[in-house]
């Protein structure tokens, strides 16, 4: 009996044996085929782990028959699963290929520079979200891009109105008419519709945004003194794309959000829609509005038509249509019924975008760009009513040749504005009709490995205000694969407008036309230096950062003067506004944590026959403080804190200093994921430092808006993509 129990505990142990297999394989980088040391393998579902050594190998054991996944990760690197059968049909040590996530970031495109050269190659300083990061920002604002943009250093998005919350954004201190806010390259933004471009945004249908800072206006020509920022949109590919985004806040608004994109053969079509909405929501029991009641419907369509590899054309169009009333809560939620303060905004925009391309060779191409755009806006406040339409068009051609060391881009183009509103009173109109002729030349060279070049030359006649030349120059210096610095600078230049942050605020009551013979254009020149570090501390451990310092100059800008008769024209002063400063920008990371912190430093002044003053709504001083956890394909969990210093306010008085504090916690699934975002946890509102007008309820005198009117507010929300 004995020995047949030996017997069968032999036989135990053998299967037991057998059932026990090993994985060896060597890690590479997956472009330099370098081996690569630190790199974690965990066989899934288990506390088996496994780093690579000195030889780039891995080594796991004990490991059960059957089929097992091994995740392969590594700080600097894109995590990467594969799934194996046990006992493998052969011993033989396997490679694994693991790219490398820095230089896909480099790999990118920026088309804002008109180059075809990738992130890591050009000269113009560029900022960019995209990937992960733009769906993270998406979370806490799904149904517009203000906090998408504010939650970069050197950007403040200001609200112009404190019950409608109209906002603008502001580049390093400079106001909202001294950026441009282009679509694919298109300036859908400017002019009378400039004022509610930020808020009637949706992220969703965006691949990445592209933030310039400091004069651009070489590349576009006017409006873009302190930057541009330019929304690209997604392009189909031959795997569908199909995904919903459904958000509900606290503060009773409700967003969804949708979007298909495929490309079969000849033809591709993106289709963007959303449908957004909040109540009249009152967080400080005040009886006005903090989030006004409004309902918003967009529609973008696109075609893309490949007539072979050479040419190519798509077509687009963009659409919202919005009713937003803010004011007095009991007056909206009885339909107006009673006597009280409002103010409304009906909104239609419409705007087409075509692009036609040509490849003549592998070198040189042509492109032409054409978009039509219509914005009806009107403003309505009791006894007030502001109405009229903007009608503008933009068409462009350019010739392009690429070359191994240096990129040539050439073109021009007319761009046309014509406003007209309608006569309501007997106050002056603001019509006004501005056409623009330019054309304008751009290289880019790469006269060493170390050193690349960029500069450009535009020229533009402005019927009515004569010319204005505008060079450009920027310099790339790669002092190591670490260490790299930019230089840059150009002219600018703004043609006068009564669209601006401040008759915003007063819904252009009582404030007259801009005179041809008056006025005239505000001229710039800027120019900016940052240096910038990367390295991998440890091989879990990697460290950036990234330095700037800026300056830009604005000769004699144009102000909104009081007059005597109770009206307000807009002056060209005799003196100048400058605004300096810094960006830090430093990202921390270790195995699945990043920290992110910036600190923006903003001395904007103005100057006034020898009087300086500081240019009111400028934060001084911000930090920006991010901490993201994050579980490959499963779990994200973000900590953010945000300051902001006092600021002076238009009538003399400081704001106080505040911050904010946010949590965002998402769960991921393969084809779908929820999660829940924590914003304002400390429930900061100006209307916590005291009144947000003078005089009465119903006939109230707003104080500027320096600090968030919503408070604390939790949305949640499902993504699903199929």
């Amino acid at each position: 009996m004995q020995k047949y129990f030996f017997i069968i505990m032999a036989i135990f142990v053998v299967v037991g044996a057998q059932a026990q297999n090993s994985f060896k394989a060597i890690v590479k980088n997956n472009d330099t085929k370098e081996l690569i040391i630190g790199v974690s393998a965990v066989l899934n579902d288990t506390s088996n782990i496994s780093v690579s050594d000195e030889n780039g190998t891995i080594l796991i054991t004990n490991i059960p028959d059957g089929e097992h996944s091994i995740t392969f990760s590594s700080i600097g690197y894109k995590k990467k699963t594969e799934v194996f059968i046990f006992p493998r049909a052969t011993e033989d040590i396997l490679e694994i290929f693991l790219e490398s996530e820095a230089e896909e970031m480099e790999e990118i495109i920026i088309t804002s520079t008109r180059s075809t050269r990738t992130i890591k190659d050009i000269s113009t300083r560029v900022e960019f979200i995209a990937g992960e990061e733009l769906e993270e920002k998406g979370n806490m604002k799904p149904g517009d891009i203000r906090m998408l943009l504010n939650e970069s250093t050197g950007i403040q998005t200001q609200q112009t109105s404190a019950i409608s919350a109209n906002s603008s954004i502001r580049i390093q201190g400079l106001d909202g008419r001294y950026t441009q806010i282009l679509k694919d390259g298109f300036p859908l933004y400017s002019g009378a519709s400039s004022g509610l471009g930020l808020l009637q945004t949706p992220p969703l249908d965006l691949k990445q945004v592209e933030i310039i800072k400091g004069s651009a206006s070489t590349l576009y020509g006017g409006g873009a003194i302190a930057g541009l920022v330019n929304l690209i949109s997604k392009t189909p590919s031959e795997e569908r794309e199909l995904r919903f985004h459904i958000n509900g806040t606290s503060a009773l608004g409700l967003d969804v959000n949708g979007f298909y994109s495929q490309r079969f053969k000849k033809v591709g079509l993106t289709l963007f829609a959303s449908h957004n909405r909040n109540a009249p929501y009152d967080p400080a029991n005040i009886k006005l509005t903090a989030i006004p009641k409004f309902e918003r419907f967009n529609v973008n369509p696109k075609l893309f038509v490949y007539f072979n590899d050479k040419t190519k054309l798509d077509f687009g169009l963009n659409t919202a249509f919005e009713n937003r009333i803010g004011g007095n809560i009991d007056y909206i939620k009885n339909g107006g019924n009673t006597e009280a303060y409002f103010e409304k905004n009906d909104t239609r925009r419409i705007s087409t975008q075509l692009t036609f391309t040509h490849q003549f060779n592998e070198n040189e191409r042509i492109t032409f760009r054409n978009s039509l755009n219509n914005f009806n806006r009107v403003i309505s406040i009791p006894n007030y009513k502001f109405d009229g339409v903007q009608n503008s068009t933009f068409s462009e051609i350019t010739y392009s040749h690429n070359g191994e060391t240096s990129d040539w881009v050439s073109g021009a183009n007319l761009w046309s504005d014509n406003f007209t509103e309608r006569q309501i009173t007997t106050f002056p109109l603001r019509d006004y009709n501005q056409i623009v002729f330019g054309a304008f030349v751009q290289n880019s060279l790469k006269a060493k490995e170390w050193l690349h070049i960029e500069t450009g030359l535009r020229g533009d006649y402005i019927v009515d205000y004569g010319f204005a030349l505008l060079p450009k120059a920027s310099v790339l210096f790669k002092v190591s694969d670490k260490l790299s610095s930019r230089i840059g600078g150009g002219l600018g230049y703004k043609t006068p407008t009564i669209f601006t942050d401040e008759s915003e605020r007063i819904q252009y009551q009582n404030v007259l036309p801009i005179d041809k013979d008056f006025n005239r254009l505000e001229r710039s020149y800027g120019t900016n230096f940052d240096v910038n570090y990367k390295t991998n501390i440890t091989d879990e451990i990697s460290f950036s950062i990234n330095q700037l310092f800026y300056y830009t100059y604005i000769n004699n800008p144009l102000i909104l003067t009081p007059l005597s008769d109770g009206t307000s024209q807009f002056v060209n002063i005799n003196g100048h506004i400058d605004t300096k400063g810094t960006e830090t920008n430093i990202k921390l990371g270790y195995e699945d944590f990043k920290l992110f912190v910036g600190y923006t430093y903003t001395d904007a002044q103005i100057n006034q026959n020898g009087i300086k003053s500081q240019n009111p709504l400028t934060a001084k001083h911000r930090f920006n403080n991010v901490l993201m956890y994050e579980v490959e394909d499963k779990w994200k969990i973000g900590l953010e804190a945000y300051y902001y210093s006092p600021q002076k306010l238009s009538d003399g008085s400081t704001g106080k200093n505040y911050w904010i504090y946010g949590v965002m916690i998402e769960k991921l699934w393969e084809h779908f994921s929820i999660y829940s975002n924590f914003e304002n946890l400390t429930d900061t509102r100006q209307t916590r430092f005291g009144s947000i007008y003078t005089g009465t309820i119903d006939n109230p005198v707003f104080k500027d808006i320096y600090a968030p009117l919503d408070g604390f507010v939790i949305n949640a929300g499902i993504k699903i993509k199929l």
